[in-house]
């Protein structure tokens, strides 16, 4: 029995998917409002300079660095080693996944020993690749590109193991090759959970690129920080830090335009 004023009512479309939408504006006015609390903070006096800079002295400190050409020096060659390791790291995560979600024979030998290395932090390892590489870009690249495996390769194989089974023997049933089978279905099914995957691991190297600038590299964000750091210049420590969220930030959104673009088919 229908309820009393309910007769008639019209019911919403509630068939959305539970798709967030975008509310733009939400975000930067959020960062602005820190921002300004933060200013106020600091020039108030509430907040000392010597613990945390005002805003405005920590931008200044990044227009100097601009304007002394610095910026670019040690941005360049943090994206270089970055760029290097992680997608060295990524494609050897890839493969080395993908042959553990497929071959019995990689999964029952290559999955304990992930299992029991990547828990390991990477940064405990960075002396130990100074002494197999030396104390310059080999040690740097190979901490990233160490860092950033391991999570893809648990991501690339847990994907592998959730692609719907169903497809694939649809897919035997209809006569493909091994290899379609692997190009058409398994891939493109395992995708939504690699693609994530490398958010994750494109945050891992960017710290392990911080630490590894630390030790003995002239340029880069992290040496930097690091001389920022011990010259008690907190406005260039925030101003260094400023640089890798931008970093970070511009990483992510790489990712999700790809992201946006492969995973197109999921609309």
């Amino acid at each position: 029995m229908a309820e009393p004023g309910r007769a008639g009512r019209p019911v919403s479309f509630r068939g959305g998917g539970f798709m967030p939408r975008p509310v733009g504006a939400v975000g930067p006015l959020v960062f602005l409002a820190i921002v300004g609390l933060w200013e106020a903070g600091s020039r108030s006096g509430l907040i000392s300079p010597l613990v945390m800079p005002a805003p405005s002295e920590a931008l200044a400190a990044l227009g100097h660095l601009l304007e002394t050409g610095l910026l670019w020096k040690h941005l360049g060659a943090s994206l270089q080693r970055l760029l290097v390791g992680w997608t060295v790291g990524t494609v050897l995560g890839i493969a080395v996944g993908v042959s553990i979600g497929l071959f019995s024979l990689a999964r029952s030998g290559l999955a304990p020993i992930v299992a029991a290395i990547f828990p390991i932090p990477k940064i405990a390892l960075l002396p130990l690749f100074v002494i197999w590489f030396g104390i310059g870009e080999g040690s740097k690249i190979a901490t990233i590109l160490f860092g950033t495996f391991f999570p893809t390769v648990i991501a690339t194989y847990g994907g592998v193991d959730n692609v719907d089974r169903s497809l694939i023997r649809m897919g035997q049933s209809f006569g493909l090759s091994w290899s379609s089978i692997v190009r058409k279905i398994i891939l493109p099914g395992a995708l939504p959970a690699i693609l994530p995957g490398f958010r994750i691991s494109a945050a891992i190297a960017i710290v392990l690129l911080v630490a590894a600038e630390m030790i003995g590299a002239e340029f880069g964000v992290g040496a930097y920080i690091l001389l920022a750091g011990n010259l008690m210049a907190t406005d260039e420590l925030i101003a260094g830090v400023v640089i890798l969220s931008i970093m970070g930030l511009t990483v992510n959104w790489l990712i999700a335009r790809a992201e946006r673009f492969l995973l197109r088919w999921r609309l």
